[in-house]
């Protein structure tokens, strides 16, 4: 939905009521944007909560003055209404899904409510349709609030929602509680540093916080998910939409677990509400329904890493049976299928142990990606193995296990690479690792064949050990292809630890640190993707990384501030010393936790949450000898 402020003659088409602005009168900050309109010398700002919103406009010239309101889109029974009576603008803005079934209508739609602090009188437009406007008359200076609620529930929702979040009229009382909220969430990690990586490390901590989104009302109220506009209630918590979990899983979760395992519990709960409620736990959530977007099963590795730190207050046994049944069974009708219920592919998987090139996975958003399915695949059944092995079910435990073995079916052991392959067990040809090729997902053999995040160990000896397994990411590394604009890449760079050679992880993260992000409108190395390629860097600076979720163990990288201090839920504080690193220190000669050495390249999500310091005595030329345990 769109306010947009008039001056003068009222104007309804986008192009002729659009105003030109100077950068100059911009400010942006988590909690407040303003800017001042040229065109019409209206100064605009905007605040908010979780599902409220207030606007102020300043009417520089005053007359007869405007708002229009206008909903986003022109499909289905949506409106914009005027009630004179109540003085409000009830706006109904229908929702259409994504990817799997895309455009139809997803079942639910998005409800606004409109109040305004001044009276207003009906104006032009087109009520009812896809925008209205009402008008006021002001004197130079004036300045209109208005309050929005919203929800994807109800238009009384909406108006409960805004009751309960904005009551009165004070934009600086809902901008300063904005403030302060942000502040809180922001200054759970404390770093020194020069200003330069300040902005950086707290702009991405910053995006890492802003998705999935809150979907249920104040009251708990929320539309079931793939239902038929049904209403629910999240009991207790607080019900989450939109999961890239494809993204999300690697880094966006995991730090979740640590900064604030409250809402990570809430989006555990949000993931098994969906899967009951639609009868399959999702692959990638959006809008509200079931998509065939993506690869893998990934709700397992945050269903596991959550209950692997000690993150309980879900039934875990639910969980379990939604993750098995993702696992081995196909939905009951094709239809459901086709409408993204369920792995993609996974009679073929079942069949094969792995996905040959014959099923061309036809009902998909992405087709095609054999290898990387079966790669992705094999580590879900290997969290599927772990919870089964938590909750005390052995013979599914080892059966999942030995699932999770799969990888081995797609990495060709003559060239060392994944590699496509046929329903008769050959391997496709020609073949390049360098090369993209269908049968992988938005990369390449090169960066794929280090995706077992589940067997490091199992995954050296398959490609000939430490020493070839080195000189195979050395060669990565080398040749340019490690492409961290996207999500396959994240983990690369960390997996030297398990090889034995830790100095080359430290080398690398900070390469990537340094060459990928930056305090300029290009930042980032590619689409953040709902906050993961901002987590990786909040996590990377810190100085370690989840590269198995489900496990709790993180590796070490090299922490790129000399303080940081991260505040945790507890009350305790786990304290990072890395005197030397924001000077192009990188490379760890000796650490110590808690006053002990470290000897490892790893540390535990119980080792952190308990509180603590862990110093590392930096330097800038690389130490083999650090840790002592290969």
């Amino acid at each position: 939905m769109t306010l947009m402020p008039e001056s003068g003659e009222l104007k309804t088409g986008a192009a002729e009521r659009s105003s030109g602005f100077d950068r100059s009168t911009e400010k942006a900050t988590p909690y407040q944007y303003s800017v001042g309109l040229a065109d019409s010398g209206i100064e605009a700002a905007v605040t908010g909560t979780t599902r409220a919103g207030i606007m102020r406009f300043r009417f520089r010239n005053g007359g007869k003055s405007w708002i229009l309101v206008e909903r986003n889109g022109t499909r289905g029974d949506g409106s914009v209404k005027v009630d004179p009576a109540t003085q409000e603008i009830i706006v109904v803005d229908p929702v259409f899904r994504l990817y799997a079934a895309a455009g139809k209508p997803a079942g639910f739609s998005g409800y606004f409510v409109v109040q305004f602090d001044h009276p207003f009188k009906v104006a032009g437009g087109s009520e009812g349709g896809p925008q209205a406007a009402v008008s006021f008359d002001l004197r130079p200076g004036d300045v209109v609030e208005a309050r929005i609620g919203s929800s994807f529930s109800s238009v009384d929702e909406a108006r409960r929602n805004l009751q309960a979040e904005i009551p009165g009229w004070d934009f600086e009382k809902v901008a300063g509680a904005a403030k302060a909220a942000w502040n809180a969430a922001l200054d759970r990690i404390q770093i020194q540093s020069d200003l330069e990586h300040r902005q950086i490390f707290y702009t991405a901590l910053y995006h890492s916080m802003l998705l999935p989104r809150a979907f249920s009302d104040a009251d708990g109220s929320y539309p079931g998910f793939a239902g038929e506009g049904r209403v629910e209630t999240a009991k207790g918590y607080t019900h989450y939409m939109d999961f890239s979990l494809w993204d999300t899983f690697r880094a966006v979760h995991p730090l979740l677990t640590i900064l604030d395992p409250d809402r990570e519990l809430d989006m555990v709960k949000s993931l098994l509400a969906m899967g009951k409620q639609g009868g399959f736990l999702p692959i990638y959530p959006a809008w509200n329904n079931y998509t065939s977007e993506m690869i893998g099963d990934h709700a397992d590795a945050v269903i596991v890493d959550a209950y692997r730190k000690g993150i309980r207050g879900f039934d875990a046994a639910e969980a379990y049976r939604l993750m098995r049944k993702n696992a081995m069974e196909a939905p009951a009708t094709h239809e459901l299928y086709v409408d993204g219920r369920g792995r993609r592919g996974l009679a073929s998987y079942l069949k094969y142990g792995y996905i040959p090139l014959e099923d061309g996975v036809p009902d998909a958003f992405h087709k095609k990606e054999q290898v990387s399915r079966t790669l992705e695949y094999a580590y879900d059944d290997w969290l599927v193995g772990e919870m089964a092995a938590a909750l005390g079910y052995a013979d599914d435990a080892k059966l999942f296990h030995q699932r999770a073995q799969n990888y081995r079916n797609v990495i060709d052991p003559e060239t060392g690479f994944a590699r496509g392959r046929h329903a008769d067990g050959t391997w496709d040809s020609p073949f390049n690792p360098a090369v993209r090729y269908g049968y992988i997902t938005e990369g390449l053999p090169y960066q794929y064949t280090f995706f077992v995040p589940q067997d490091l160990p199992g995954l050296i000896q398959l490609v000939g050990g430490r020493e070839a397994f080195v000189n195979k990411l050395d060669a990565l590394f080398a040749g340019g292809y490690y492409e961290h604009g996207n999500e396959p890449s994240h983990h690369l760079t960390y997996l030297y630890d398990d090889a034995g050679v830790a100095w080359k992880t430290q080398q690398h993260v900070r390469e990537v640190m340094d060459k990928e992000y930056s305090d300029a409108p290009k930042g980032l190395a590619g689409n953040d993707d709902t906050g993961q390629m901002s987590a990786w860097y909040v996590m990377s600076a810190l100085g370690f990384y989840p590269v198995t979720p489900g496990t709790t163990r993180y590796e070490i990288g090299t922490p790129l501030f000399d303080d940081a201090v991260l505040r945790l839920g507890t009350g305790k504080q786990f304290h990072i010393r890395a005197k030397g690193a924001a000077g192009g220190n990188l490379y760890i000669r000796s650490a110590m936790l808690n006053g002990k050495p470290l000897e490892r390249s790893w540390i535990s999500h119980s080792e952190i949450i308990s509180g603590g310091e862990l110093v590392f005595e930096m330097s800038k030329t690389p130490n083999p000898d650090w840790p002592a345990s290969k």
